[in-house]
């Protein structure tokens, strides 16, 4: 099967009477896409910026009704866009209750094992490390060096320029994972105990350094971490459900 990398040669094509039958489209951008008349039978979107713009099917745009039943199927999620620091402390005790459940049931077997090219357990909790590191360490505590070493760096960073050396090649434990993402939870919980509406308000720079002019407040650093939580629990569960 052809694989297309990196290339913007099919920006603005038409096609007609194609077909697409079994493809698999992986960090593309498919925004102002425009399909009519076409067989979606089966067709499998996952999209984690979804609810930052629309997805019109039939004429009706349906990011609200997935954010509604995403909502509904892993209570507490509704918080993650909270203004509060009541609300984002109920949000983060909600995912963490929802992380320890899937944790602890599932098998040892299956911690490592994944489906095709997405993250497994281990993978994915050595992710949120690295996202509690990227936005609370560096982010709001403004560590100079906030990483720690088993953090899973997402995929392409190395190509868009980040410094990835500080990153262990070898595979941690499953055990020195899940006591580092136990320090890493606490570090949020500590750190929501004691937050007031004017330090969530207070601005920040982007922990990525992307260039833009984006300065997240104090807020914004947390609830993006609760979107990571909520996202990549959604990730496992569904692919645990696979390989099971």
């Amino acid at each position: 099967m052809t694989t297309y990398s990196r290339t913007s040669e099919f920006e603005g094509a038409t096609f007609v009477k194609a077909s697409f039958k079994g493809a698999t489209l992986r960090f593309s951008d498919v925004s102002g896409v425009t399909m009519r008349a076409v067989d979606v039978d089966g067709l499998d979107i996952d999209s984690h910026d979804l609810f930052f713009g629309h997805l019109y099917v039939n004429g009706v745009d349906v990011v609200p009704f997935v954010d509604a039943e995403l909502n509904r199927q892993f209570p507490g999620r509704e918080l993650q866009k909270s203004q509060t620091p009541e609300g984002l402390r109920e949000g983060w005790v909600a995912v963490q209750a929802a992380w320890a459940t899937t944790v602890a049931d599932t098998p040892r077997e299956l911690v490592d094992a994944h489906v095709e090219d997405e993250w497994s357990l281990t993978q994915t909790l050595r992710h949120l490390v690295l996202t509690t590191d990227a936005w609370l360490r560096r982010g709001i505590l403004r560590i100079e060096q906030p990483f720690h070493e088993i953090g899973q760096i997402f995929t392409g960073a190395a190509e868009m320029g980040f410094d990835t050396s500080m990153f262990r090649t070898d595979e941690p434990t499953y055990e020195e994972i899940l006591e580092v993402r136990a320090e890493r939870q606490q570090l949020v919980t500590d750190f929501l105990a004691t937050a007031t509406p004017e330090l969530l308000a207070q601005e920040r720079d982007n922990p990525w350094g992307s260039g833009d002019d984006w300065h997240p407040t104090v807020g914004d650093c947390i609830r993006v971490i609760l979107e990571e939580e909520w996202a990549h629990l959604r990730y496992v569960r569904r692919d645990l459900a696979l390989l099971r």
